[in-house]
């Protein structure tokens, strides 16, 4: 069947007004915490509004949160009218995902806006239905049409959680305002080791509120407090507006956990009855599993994070994971490292699929940056650079053969998007200031954070030889959101040309910094 009118076209722009309004509206949840009563008695709601993730050419996975037990049905339209429908039968959501379900929508028209709507159901009486949410998305295109997506990291951290006095997160609606077709989020969707409290005394005088939950008022250990924290951003009204109209690419890092985190570490850490970080892990995996749409992972938290979206001919995005495989912390010294930060099977992954991309930019969104010093304690490091300026060591090793790799299949168009470090930067790496001589030049654009504290930039490190054109960074640590301390960044390819311009923008959507690549030229 027809579906409606691609980038531009009238269905789009009416939903800004009409539909995501009424996604907004059916989302009870509001930044008070607590939910009007306006679903149909007796009937299931979908509390929490709705979202999309992973979309291709031909598909996008939907995904709904209901009440109570409910069967998920969705249909689509080529119009906000939704006059002639197509409906997709989805799951029987119940305690089981923590009532959350996900629905996949295969055999989607390339290019064109999709209009859906999430009707949850009795399953013991069809009849029964609650009030529907509406949602939207573009699917990929299938020629080079003009792509348009934003990205950034790190939310409601260092207890700077939704305050109503300031309208929430704000940041997303300046993000939503910009039509993107995806969001890219870098990691730390929740920090699930910060409790959100009800106030913060903030520096100089005054005070931050919070609105608070009973999960996030200490550290996530359960399965039921990692839920808990995974659902307390959707009490956003701005973030609900962006998932009703933006579909998502999601990626975890460290604060879905625990800070800093690392496979088969045993914490020491009073706030923890459970000091075994593995099933911190896998509880965590299996909450993110059942709130994100995310296309490689089923609720019960199987499968693995890292995949690669195609879109359309101009754009292939590689999504890391550089959490789940990495070795243990430590000084970075080794002159051998295998496991290093992405585990030798997702290294052979990535280099794999780098290899057998035909789009004209390759972007790799790492959830940490690689010549930025982030240090874990006085010695030890927690991403790729360790401060030695000298030939690769440690975690350097892995991403010297990735960096080889490229250069030596003679990939163009590689670009690095990250987020982590709580400030915006750009960094340019080449050879020829580098200990590591042997690979192309590149650039990386790290922003950042989307609400939590703003921190001080950290120092670079000279193997990969990065130069940094840019970089805006508090000077002094946890900076409360709204103080010049957040950021996202926004990516657009020209159609024709295949031009790629990132734009580095602070929390209001005000361009702080921009960068023109072109297709297919080295060294730039």
């Amino acid at each position: 069947m027809a579906y409606g009118s691609g980038r531009g076209g009238i269905g789009r722009r009416a939903l800004l007004r009409g539909s995501a309004a009424a996604a907004g509206a059916a989302a009870l949840p509001a930044l008070g915490g607590t939910a009007p009563a306006l679903a149909l008695a007796g009937r299931p709601s979908a509390d929490w509004g709705t979202q999309a993730g992973d979309v291709t050419t031909s598909s996008g996975l939907v995904w709904v949160r209901s009440d109570r037990r409910a069967r998920m049905i969705v249909e689509t339209s080529a119009t906000e009218s939704f006059r002639t429908v197509r409906r997709w039968a989805g799951p029987v959501v119940g305690p089981g995902t923590d009532f959350t379900g996900r629905t996949a929508l295969r055999g989607l028209p390339p290019g064109e806006q999709i209009h859906y709507r999430v009707v949850l159901a009795d399953p013991d009486d069809p009849r029964r239905t609650g009030r529907p949410v509406y949602g939207t998305f573009r699917t990929a295109p299938a020629r080079r049409e003009d792509v348009r997506f934003v990205w950034s990291g790190d939310l409601a951290g260092q207890g700077w959680g939704i305050n109503p006095d300031r309208g929430g997160y704000r940041i997303f609606e300046h993000m939503r305002r910009l039509d993107p077709d995806f969001f890219l989020c870098s990691g730390d969707n929740v920090y699930a080791d910060s409790p959100i409290p009800p106030s913060i005394a903030l520096p100089g005088g005054g005070t931050w509120r919070n609105v608070t939950t009973e999960e996030k008022s200490k550290v996530a250990e359960s399965l039921a407090e990692f839920r808990g924290a995974f659902r307390y951003n959707l009490l956003d009204d701005h973030l609900r507006r962006l998932n009703a109209q933006v579909p998502a690419v999601v990626q975890w890092d460290d604060h879905e956990v625990r800070n800093n985190w690392y496979p088969g570490q045993i914490l020491d850490d009073a706030r923890y009855t459970e000091k075994n970080v593995d099933v911190l892990a896998a509880r965590s995996r299996r909450a993110f599993s059942e709130y994100f749409p995310v296309s490689t992972q089923s609720p019960d938290g199987d499968g693995r994070v890292y995949r690669v979206l195609r879109h359309g001919p101009l754009l292939d995005l590689f999504v890391l994971d550089m959490r789940t495989y990495r070795d243990a912390n430590s000084p970075g010294r080794r002159p051998d490292d295998a496991r290093g930060i992405l585990g030798a099977e997702q290294l052979r992954w990535l280099k794999r699929e780098l290899s057998r991309s035909r789009a004209v930019w390759k972007v790799i969104a790492a959830d940490m940056p690689l010549g930025l010093v982030v240090a874990d304690g006085p010695v030890n490091f927690e991403a790729v650079a360790q401060g030695d300026p000298g030939a690769p060591l440690g975690r350097e090793l892995q991403i010297a053969e990735l960096l080889r790799h490229i250069k030596h299949r003679r990939i163009t168009g590689t670009v690095w998007l990250t987020a982590d470090v709580h400030y915006t930067s750009a960094q340019h790496y080449a050879p020829s200031r580098a200990a590591f001589k042997d690979f192309e030049p590149f650039w990386e654009f790290v922003t950042g954070p989307l609400n939590a504290g703003g921190f001080p930039a950290v120092k670079l490190d000279a193997t990969f030889g990065p130069e940094q054109p840019f970089v805006r960074a508090p000077a002094t640590a946890n900076v409360p959101p709204g103080q010049d301390s957040q950021f996202f960044g926004e990516v657009a390819i020209d159609g024709a040309s295949g031009e790629l311009t990132v734009r580095l923008r602070d929390e209001r959507g005000a361009v702080l910094f921009t960068k023109v690549l072109q297709p297919g030229r080295v060294g730039q």
